[in-house]
């Protein structure tokens, strides 16, 4: 069985045709979204983390405030940008939003993608030092997050309030947070490096890479050598992969307005340069649910995923992308195995 949610990019713009024009229209209707979501039957309600941009760049306030309005629904990002983070008061963050929905969280971190700004994060003061990258920060980052949501003492304890000098844990603490981590992966080393650290993989609609193969195929071989390194690994539990895709079943004359033409010119992959190297992007699904479900059947990577992150158009609100995701799963997800 497949899990579906939904993928926001949360953008805002004050421009004709937009309904959501400012940041608080962006964050409000994230929430209204994914109470919408849950009552359609989605599974899921994942949001993108962008800095410096019109786009949601704090997740943790909002994530509390879904897991608040819902109750079944997981809720989690894609991708939290580490290279922006301080490890242990995210660790924090994590598990008090953790608690508050009530053990939903799904956290995807990683290195971060292409952004607005040159090197932002060192503007909120993570300077590499010499000899070490932004990734290699990133890395070594995510690795003491996960130390710290674990329950391991990263701090020596002061005896006179303490009664004791052992090593204090991050708190709160939220049990079984640390299996619900995924690692944002562009390329099939990274996707070998998330099983060998004890991660779930979230593969996007980008790959970092470029072999000449379709995308669907590339990125199946990247959840293969994935799924063959944690078997090596010896882990003791199962991991989840992820997907996106843009998907939009056209069913009202609605969504024919809105996307009818780019089903014409955004059916098949793009090969582009991204910072130096050449990228992959994924097609987008545009088009009849018969026709949608024939095409997704061929789809390797989303036929090899457990779970499938629909990219929704956020600034056309909630009511829209509500009943886009109705569509989906109404006429498109029970062919591809869910439920």
């Amino acid at each position: 069985m497949k899990r579906i949610g939904f993928l926001s990019f949360g953008h805002y713009q004050d421009v004709p045709g937009s309904l959501v024009r400012t940041a608080q229209d962006a964050l409000l209707q994230s929430i209204e979204l994914a109470v919408a979501a849950e009552e359609v039957g989605v599974d899921g309600a994942f949001v993108r983390v962008h800095h410096f941009a019109p786009q949601l760049a704090s997740p943790f306030p909002l994530l509390a405030a879904m897991g608040a309005r819902t109750s079944r629904i997981e809720i989690g990002t894609g991708v939290v940008d580490m290279r922006y983070e301080n490890p242990l008061y995210m660790a924090e963050e994590a598990a008090a939003t953790d608690l508050i929905s009530g053990g939903r969280l799904q956290l995807g971190v990683s290195r971060g993608s292409p952004e607005h700004a040159m090197n932002g994060y060192e503007a909120f003061g993570y300077v590499p030092a010499e000899g070490r990258t932004d990734a290699d920060d990133a890395r070594t980052k995510t690795q003491i997050f996960l130390q710290a949501i674990e329950g391991a003492g990263v701090v020596a304890a002061n005896p006179r309030m303490t009664g004791h000098s052992g090593a204090l844990a991050i708190e709160p603490h939220s049990p079984g947070l640390r299996d619900r981590i995924w690692w944002g992966s562009g390329t099939r080393a990274t996707a070998k490096w998330t099983a060998e650290q004890g991660m779930n993989l979230m593969s996007s609609t980008l790959l970092t890479e470029d072999t000449g193969e379709q995308f669907s195929d590339l990125q199946a071989e990247q959840i293969q050598v994935f799924r063959d390194t944690w078997a090596e690994a010896g882990h003791s539990w199962t991991p989840r992969v992820s997907v996106s895709r843009s998907i939009i079943p056209l069913v009202t004359d609605e969504d024919r307005h809105y996307f009818g033409l780019r089903a014409q010119v955004e059916g098949k992959d793009q090969v582009g340069q991204l910072e130096g190297t050449l990228a992959r992007f994924g097609k987008s699904y545009i088009g009849e649910p018969d026709a949608l479900v024939e095409q997704l059947a061929q789809d390797a990577a989303v036929e090899a995923a457990d779970t499938l992150l629909i990219t929704v158009p956020n600034q056309l609100g909630v009511d829209y992308n509500a009943k886009l995701l109705e569509s989906v799963v109404k006429y498109v997800a029970p062919a591809l195995g869910w439920r």
